[in-house]
């Protein structure tokens, strides 16, 4: 069984080239590769095509939704740095530098960009040994 509950994120894009050259920029600092390619359409991952770039199937414009955004897993706070510069250094526009956000949680440490298309990108650590301590220690 994976470690995931999500099998993949699928966004859009109007421009497929200045997208993928920003995702092939920014998707490495996290770790993920380009696992499968067709034309019109990238996925990303770790091990298995979680993130996917295309242009809709449906030949209509693609559309970015409000309150939408996709959430990837860094394993380190310099991780979650190191996204957020190449972000920026890509083109992506800030949405919140990385830092600690204590009304996500005393666990969280992360940082929002949007992406050339104006998607909202979120890099993200959990400090599980912190969630254990607070949640899951013996006695509660």
């Amino acid at each position: 069984m994976s470690d995931s509950a999500i099998s993949h994120i699928s966004v859009g894009t109007n421009d497929y080239d200045r997208s993928k050259a920003f995702y092939d920029q920014i998707l490495p600092t996290l770790g993920m590769q380009i696992i499968v390619e067709h034309p019109g359409a990238v996925a990303y991952g770790r091990k298995y095509p979680e993130f996917w770039l295309q242009v809709p199937i449906n030949g209509e414009p693609a559309a970015v939704g409000n309150g939408f955004h996709v959430g990837l897993i860094a394993d380190s706070p310099e991780q979650v740095q190191t996204f957020y510069a190449a972000a920026l250094a890509a083109g992506a526009t800030d949405e919140g530098a990385p830092g600690p956000r204590p009304h996500y949680g005393e666990a969280y440490y992360g940082c929002f960009v949007r992406d050339p298309e104006g998607y909202k990108i979120e890099a993200t650590y959990w400090d599980m040994a912190l969630i254990q301590r607070l949640y899951f220690s013996e006695g509660q």
